[in-house]
């Protein structure tokens, strides 16, 4: 009778072959299916994940990997690479029902959206687990500003360094800062555009997270560079800022995503009443590649939501776009970064892949693991068009009345995007 090794390695030949020899797998008992040479070696301590490898449930190989069911063997390129010739489904349509049920799609959705957001304190507790892993964790492998979202490569040779600031100036020239005007950054992280605004375009500048960390790192940079009473950083939830005094340019970057389908209306609709009429908005964050799917498929989603970003919801550009206009927000100009946040993420993983021993002595070996996987899956995810990364600049109209139609939508936004790129 044949052993159940066996009967997997006659599987998963056909696999090694298919996926043009870059990958072998060693089963526990040490067998190798594939090539000694392929780029790319599972090593399986369990034969546990060897249903997901032939089911090509790469979420799950994920998570096979963090908890130490197997060894992955290889630089992280060629692993993403493997990766992706293991996905058997198109992840931009991974939530799509069968038939013509988008109703039904659409109240799924919803109620799973609502369980993600259930109240700030439930959006606290997410964000803290994700950016609170350690300030110093970070700083290994982002800019020296920790700017963690998108870069702008505006010149096809610029460093992550060079590209990030070019994404901070990018967005304060799409809002038109002027010296005087009051700024909030929505979610400002460790403060790379609530410090670049000030210092550079002479704005009063209020930033707002959740994150305890950034909250005492950004106040520590406030002090250190002379900004006091020009600069406010606040651990606060967006929902609770008063309205009373409203401010001339918002930026919300890289924060979106964790407010989820459910909430995105309230969220626009707050925004519209933090900002003067007249006033403009930057809303720069991850979207989905396709109309219907709210996470990847494969189970990369569902390892995403476990072991990195819990909470997080990806929705398509154009239901963000909608969900602004009936909120009262006109939406001046779009623009795709799809391909620079694929260049970002490598830098990220390369930066990382660097620094292992120093990341592991910080946080341990799960959290490393668990980020080498994110950081490349990602960008793969990037690079193939399964997640996008869309800036949106919207304003305020003029002439809306809160309880009442609009009466005229007049703005000062230029007729062309000149001097943005000027």
């Amino acid at each position: 009778m044949p052993t159940l090794e066996n009967m997997a390695a006659r599987r998963l030949s056909g696999l090694t072959a298919s996926a043009g020899n870059a990958l072998s797998v060693v089963l526990p008992g040490g067998q190798r299916i594939g090539p000694a040479e392929a780029n790319v070696t599972l090593r399986l301590n369990t034969l546990a994940p060897l249903a997901h490898v032939v089911a090509g449930q790469v979420g799950r190989l994920a998570e096979d990997y963090v908890e130490g069911r197997l060894e992955i063997e290889g630089a992280m390129r060629p692993v993403i690479d493997v990766a992706s010739s293991l996905v058997q489904e198109d992840p931009t349509r991974a939530d799509e029902p069968p038939g013509p049920l988008g109703w039904w799609r659409e109240l799924l959705q919803r109620s799973k959206s609502l369980a993600k957001h259930r109240g700030a304190d439930v959006d606290a507790r997410q964000i803290q687990f994700h950016y609170d892993v350690s300030d110093d964790f970070y700083a290994l492998w982002l800019d020296p500003r920790r700017v963690y979202s998108c870069a702008y490569f505006k010149r096809p040779e610029m460093g992550l360094e060079q590209a990030q600031e070019a994404k901070l100036d990018h967005i304060c020239r799409k809002l038109m800062l002027q010296p005087g005007e009051r700024f909030l950054d929505i979610g400002a992280g460790w403060g790379g555009l609530l410090l670049w605004a000030a210092e550079h375009y002479g704005v009063r500048a209020t930033g707002i997270t959740l994150s305890k960390n950034q909250h005492a790192h950004v106040n520590q940079l406030i002090g250190e560079r002379g900004l006091a009473g020009r600069v406010e950083m606040h651990l606060r939830d967006y929902r609770d800022l008063p309205e009373d005094q409203p401010f001339d340019k918002i930026a919300s970057v890289g924060m979106f995503e964790h407010v989820g389908r459910a909430m995105l209306p309230r969220y626009f609709d707050k925004i519209r009443r933090l900002l003067v009429p007249g006033g403009l908005l930057l809303n720069h964050g991850i979207t989905a590649g396709g109309t219907r799917n709210t996470q990847l498929g494969a189970g990369i989603g569902d390892f995403i939501e476990r072991y990195v970003f819990p909470g997080g919801e990806l929705l398509h550009v154009s239901h963000v776009l909608q969900v602004m206009a009936e909120q009262g927000l006109e939406g001046l100009d779009t623009e795709n970064l799809r391909p620079h946040y694929a260049r970002t993420l490598w830098a990220w993983s390369d930066g990382l892949e660097r620094q292992l021993e120093r990341a592991r002595e910080i946080t341990g070996d799960k959290v490393v693991r668990a980020y080498r996987l994110y950081l490349a899956g990602s960008a793969m995810g990037f690079e193939r068009g399964w997640m996008s990364l869309h800036q949106t600049l919207a304003a305020r109209p003029t002439g809306r009345m809160d309880d009442g139609p609009l009466r005229g939508a007049q703005s000062s936004y230029p007729f062309n995007r000149d001097y943005i790129y000027r």
